[in-house]
């Protein structure tokens, strides 16, 4: 597999999303088919349980399982859909997902999403498991901003 983008291009791409930057999603691995997603985790990301809110666990499957796709189809990619599995309640200090590209084509990729709750004490809980179709997009989004 041939990586369409960089790291600091996924970075600026992650820095475009406003929804990124309220959570405060950092990536941190990208390439070769595959992506890292860091989310530090603080109270507003919660349920009323003090667990990380499915939401949030949605959005890690959601991007890591696009930006994983991103490293062979490109930028100008969209979700196609995707299932996620809740295993464990998250908690800690921060959430890991990392998605993996297990097939693609020239217009869409398919990608498998793990996502860890990770903390200074302990090993690191497998929380939720993902699946997910990543698409190139009909027209050129990488240039457009329809807020």
């Amino acid at each position: 597999m041939t990586t369409a983008m960089s790291l600091d291009s996924a970075r600026k791409v992650l820095a475009a999303q406003p929804f990124a930057d309220l959570v405060g999603t950092e990536i941190t691995a990208f390439g070769d088919g595959a992506a890292t997603l860091i989310i530090p985790l603080r109270r507003e990301l919660t349920q009323q349980f003090g667990y990380v809110h499915g939401g949030v666990l949605a959005y890690a499957a959601d991007n890591a399982l696009t930006f994983a796709a991103g490293t062979v189809l490109g930028a100008n990619v969209l979700t196609g859909g995707f299932t996620i599995t809740y295993l464990r309640p998250g908690a800690g200090t921060r959430l890991r997902a990392e998605a993996s590209v297990t097939g693609s084509t020239r217009r869409q990729a398919v990608a498998h999403c793990r996502i860890y709750a990770e903390s200074a004490d302990r090993e690191p809980i497998l929380c939720a498991v993902a699946q997910g179709t990543t698409r190139l997009a009909e027209s050129d989004l990488t240039n457009s901003n329809p807020a």
